[in-house]
């Protein structure tokens, strides 16, 4: 069965190449004519979301959540993600680090003391008398994990199965489409199937620039912090220019040069900068703090999934877990599809457990390390990384470098080493999601033409920087929750098919093939 088109261009389908081109454009130039009027009416759309479906993000996560369980303990499990016969194409440490590298890296290392340090001066789960104590720093790390654990991995390995599984055990493109086909039939190869795709390209485009906003911003502070340079709006637009000229050349080389070794490379990094963390820190308390936030984590987990935020802290929801929500189903379409194109011949418990477990476990050793090491400078020690923080959030890490009172060499080594990774996972971040989006531009093309992925590459980065200029952070988290919300609608779908196609497999074992026409 063919999986690519025989349309009029050799390498994409016009409907999905034209339509996507022509929204991106048409946003990037929007935005460029009158930043002002785009900025209002990015953050009007914001309110709006967040007034009337902050209870919608909510349930959505801790539903994909509780599916994600069930079928690692279900009869499905054993089902492999391909053939029978398929053997996984990567080794397990290369496949987690194109994992955690496309998931979250850039993300993390904006927000892994940051964040706490906000929750640390005020959160709605302690008093103002507590706060900037201990019981408020617990309280900042487990918000904080919460944030960047398992709701948000069950989310991209739900969505990465129905990309693997209907893509190399049905022999389906490896599209959104795709998993419509239990639902729609063979009518996903007309409008039904071109609106999905359209709005997993938007949602991916926004998802993106999003994270690539943040890591300018923060790379911005880091070369500020080595070199003297300013941090501005127009410096960091210039490095997501030249982040992105870097990232299109990663991505015409594919998966198994450019892409695979920046995310191992990505992975080298963090392991060494992990390790500096927790050797040069305040170890004997890192032990300590890891402990109380895994336990801590798993004991408040389930009650902070389904929490809805009385009035008077509605606000703080809106403005930290439902952005965090958005973000993460903004991603997830990306994330999905770059999971699912590294995950060939994995059972799908094996790939639930290794894509929900490797990479929270991660999350939790770097957030403690990152996190509680500025908790302790600020509770214990001389203080600033919260004064920091007020002043500029993407100052945070190398404050918290500098007040480690390590000596100017090895601080200087230290944050060398952020600034690296930085790019590196910029650049992984960046050359994934332009791949990402070529397949599913390309009717679920594995190797996309490179006209389509020098295009995207540099749209992805248009798009973030005009996202900065228009509004910085403000309008990067609004991109990311509106994103998210029409794409939302695709995903249930999407898991509605799975679901459907996973039964009737159960009944008929062995039937691997659907009867389509699709992409002819």
């Amino acid at each position: 069965m063919p999986t690519t088109n025989s349309g009029l261009l050799p390498d994409s389908h016009p409907v999905m190449a034209i339509g996507s081109a022509v929204l991106v454009t048409a946003f990037v130039l929007f935005t460029l004519i009158n930043p002002i009027a785009t900025g209002a009416l990015y953050s009007s759309a914001r309110d709006f979301i967040d007034a009337e479906f902050s209870w919608y993000y909510i349930s959505l996560m801790n539903l994909f959540l509780l599916l994600a369980i069930g079928l690692v303990f279900s009869k499905y499990g054993a089902i492999r993600l391909g053939k029978d016969s398929d053997k996984p194409e990567f080794s397990y440490f290369a496949w987690f680090s194109m994992l955690f590298g496309a998931g979250i890296g850039i993300g993390i290392l904006f927000w892994s003391i940051a964040e706490p340090a906000y929750y640390l001066q005020s959160n709605p789960f302690i008093t103002d008398a507590q706060a900037m104590g201990s019981e408020a720093a617990q309280a900042a790390m487990r918000i904080t994990i919460f944030h960047w654990g398992v709701h948000g991995w069950a989310l991209y390995a739900l969505l990465g199965m129905c990309f693997a599984y209907f893509t190399y055990r049905k022999g389906l493109p490896l599209s959104i489409r795709s998993a419509l086909y239990p639902i729609f039939g063979d009518r996903i190869n007309g409008p039904i199937g071109h609106i999905a795709d359209l709005l997993a390209v938007l949602g991916t485009v926004f998802g993106i620039a999003t994270s690539l906003g943040l890591g300018a911003q923060q790379l911005n502070a880091g070369i500020s912090y080595l070199l003297g340079f300013n941090i501005s709006v127009s410096t960091q637009i210039i490095l997501i220019m030249i982040i992105t000229v870097v990232a299109t050349f990663s991505v015409l080389t594919g998966v198994n040069r450019g892409i695979r070794i920046l995310s191992e490379l990505n992975m080298q990094l963090t392991m060494l900068i992990l390790a500096l963390f927790f050797i040069f820190g305040p170890t004997a308390y890192l032990v300590s703090s890891l402990a109380d936030n895994l336990l801590d984590y798993l004991a408040n987990a389930p009650a902070l999934g389904v929490w809805l935020a009385p009035q008077e802290h509605s606000q703080w929801q809106r403005d930290w877990t439902i952005f965090y929500w958005g973000w993460w189903l903004a991603w997830s379409p990306f994330t999905g599809i770059f999971i699912a194109r590294i995950s060939r011949g994995r059972t799908i418990r094996e790939f639930l457990v290794g894509v929900i477990g490797a990479p929270t476990i991660l999350t939790i050793i770097w957030i403690t390390l990152f996190g509680n090491t500025a908790m302790y400078i600020e509770l214990f020690g001389n203080g600033g990384i919260v004064e920091a923080v007020n002043a500029d959030r993407t100052t945070a890490l190398f404050k918290t470098i500098e007040l480690m009172d390590l000596g100017a060499l090895l601080t200087g080594v230290m944050a060398s080493i952020c600034t690296l990774m930085l790019i590196t996972y910029f650049v992984t971040s960046a050359d994934s999601a332009t791949l990402v989006i070529c397949t599913l531009v390309a009717m679920g093309d594995n190797n996309p033409g490179a006209r389509l992925r020098i295009f995207w590459g540099l749209a992805i980065g248009a798009v973030a920087a005009v996202l900065l200029f228009a509004g910085g952070l403000n309008a990067l988290q609004t991109a990311s929750i509106a994103a998210a919300l029409p794409f939302s609608f695709v995903l249930i779908l999407a898991i509605v098919g799975l679901c459907k196609s996973l039964y009737a497999e159960g009944q008929s074992p062995g039937a691997q093939t659907l009867e389509t026409k699709t992409g002819e």
